[in-house]
């Protein structure tokens, strides 16, 4: 067993084994939020922090419907939305609830997976920055059959290539060397949640260029983490860093170019999208309260405007969740690539419509809703936006007419 993911000294992490599609969201029995976040404190309390942050949030062993649990949960989830600690100490308070346990992409399920991703993107966007970060950790690890991460873990997937900055790895030598075991050497920037994390899947290459997987765990000497760079006002929170990284032990996962070669790469893509629609929720959400509170012509032309937009790319996600776990090994580009876009497109027109519908203040005065329109912008732009356009139009160009799929 590799040390690194887990071992008989460190339990297993409780996520679905590769394979399953059985419900991996049971009920929070035995779960005690209020120890929970006591100890996603504990660091802070010893070092005399004696600020309140995250807040007890009850369990509730009799709900059945796991979006509902999820949703009842995080409402009582209290958190400061722009410190990038305590949204690190949310993502562990769900860590070790239990509520990272999506079912896997593929299986059966890619739709309730989906759903309850959109539902922590309708609560915050920062936090569901990591908390997708490391659900599409753990789901990576099972499609690639790495060990199973150890209990309580939280993950990131960091996989941005900047062309000025490799990370480069390099085999131990040696009798006895475990050929999974590299050294990781150099500097990888985009790191959503860097400081929270206990451990990373990062891109890198090896002595040949070719693009590899490894995990790694943080806590190591030669781990520096860095936000020097970090200036963003949306997406604050996620603090995404530069981590340098200095003759770091870590664990190949997958073969070569593994990591954008299996059809979960573009099964994860489909979640960001989710995320994106769950912020589009939460905005026309307050529309609609606001439409109910006070009839406005304008206002009702922008709901019902809301009301298409989001109907029409909540089909879209469905239809294409259902695919995804019809044909789970069928190359998934198009179709995941057409959904992103039909979302980002609808969130984006949410966002404008909201705005233009209820003016300054919510954007002022609704923490939720003010952190929403700023947050999303910067979310949407996981998007390539004409570069992703062009590849869609460049795959249909290569179809015969017949193929094009637009048909009812």
């Amino acid at each position: 067993m590799n040390p690194m993911l887990g071992s008989k000294q460190s339990p297993p992490h409780r996520g679905p084994a590769p394979g399953d599609s059985e419900t991996a969201f049971p009920p929070l029995t035995g779960l005690s939020p209020t120890q929970t976040s006591r100890d996603a404190r504990s660091q802070d309390d010893a070092q005399g922090s004696t600020r309140e942050r995250v807040t007890d949030a009850p369990s509730d062993p009799v709900l059945t419907d796991a979006v509902t649990q999820l949703g009842r949960f995080l409402a009582h989830l209290s958190f400061e939305r722009d410190d990038p600690a305590d949204v690190g100490r949310a993502l562990a308070v769900l860590v070790d609830g239990g509520l990272d346990r999506l079912p896997l992409p593929g299986k059966g399920r890619t739709l309730d997976r989906w759903r309850l991703l959109a539902t922590v993107a309708e609560h915050d966007l920062g936090l569901v920055k990591l908390f997708e970060g490391h659900t599409d950790a753990l789901a990576i690890l099972a499609e690639l059959h790495a060990p199973t991460p150890p209990a309580g873990s939280r993950w990131g997937v960091w996989a941005a290539e900047a062309p000025d900055l490799r990370l480069r790895l390099e085999r131990r030598e040696g009798e006895g060397a475990d050929p999974d075991e590299v050294v990781l050497s150099g500097t990888k920037t985009w790191c959503a949640g860097a400081a929270s994390l206990t451990h990373a899947l990062v891109t890198c290459r090896d002595s040949a260029d070719r693009p590899r997987l490894v995990a790694v765990a943080l806590d190591q000497p030669g781990v520096r983490i860095s936000t020097r760079n970090w200036h963003a006002v949306g997406m604050a929170a996620t603090a995404s860093a530069d981590v340098h990284f200095e003759h770091v032990t870590a664990h190949l996962i997958g073969g070569p170019g593994a990591y954008l070669s299996r059809p979960g790469f573009w099964h994860g893509g489909g979640g960001i999208a989710a995320c994106w629609f769950g912020a589009a929720q939460m905005l026309a959400r307050t529309l609609h309260g606001a439409a109910r509170e006070k009839r406005d012509g304008h206002r009702s032309a922008h709901l019902g405007a809301v009301d298409v937009t989001l109907d029409g790319a909540a089909a879209v996600l469905r239809e294409t969740a259902a695919w995804i776990d019809r044909t789970p090994r069928a190359d998934p580009i198009r179709p995941v690539l057409r959904a992103r876009l039909h979302v980002e497109q609808a969130a984006s027109a949410v966002l404008e419509r909201a705005c233009r519908s209820l003016g300054a203040g919510p954007m002022c005065r609704n923490e939720a809703f003010a952190h929403c329109v700023a947050d999303l912008p910067v979310f949407l732009r996981q998007s390539h936006a004409e570069h992703d356009l062009a590849a869609l139009g460049d795959l249909l160009a290569q179809q015969e007419q017949d193929n094009l799929g637009w048909k009812l």
